[in-house]
């Protein structure tokens, strides 16, 4: 195979209302995190849990509809590719690393509002209340 493969897919709940910023080149950017929580019973048949954060980044027209409809709490499926960026801490100097799930879709799991089902934006097709939009970063 020529190349490799990056590619995430994670269904959880927000565990912080997304955040909006522009970057210095007048890019936006959302972050917010989603927790997912795996359940199985142990070998004595008590129930256990173990919850996984991802931060998630999402760039674009992908990220201001991020930002204006998902919530802390709300249950959403992200698709992306795994980033690692790494920096020295000014205060320690010690590197610091930070992994991040780039987002390319995002579906919403529970309507909007009470009524209707989930949306999904991203490399899908385009809902009927965005078409016009003729630029994505993806």
């Amino acid at each position: 195979m020529a190349g490799g493969l990056n590619k995430v897919m994670i269904i959880g709940n927000l565990g912080r209302d997304p955040e909006m910023r522009l970057t210095p080149s007048g890019q936006s950017v959302t972050n917010f995190s989603v927790a997912v929580t795996r359940s199985w019973k142990n070998p004595e048949g008590e129930s256990q849990e173990e919850t996984e954060w991802f931060a998630i980044d999402a760039w674009g027209r992908l990220g201001e509809v991020a930002n204006q409809y998902l919530a802390k709490g709300k249950k959403v499926y992200v698709e992306g590719r795994l980033r690692t960026r790494s920096w020295d801490d000014s205060n320690s100097g010690e590197k610091k690393y930070r992994t991040s799930v780039i987002a390319t879709d995002i579906q919403f799991l529970e309507p909007r509002g009470g009524q209707g089902g989930g949306d999904a934006f991203g490399s899908g097709p385009v809902p009927e209340h965005d078409q016009g939009i003729d630029e994505m970063p993806f």
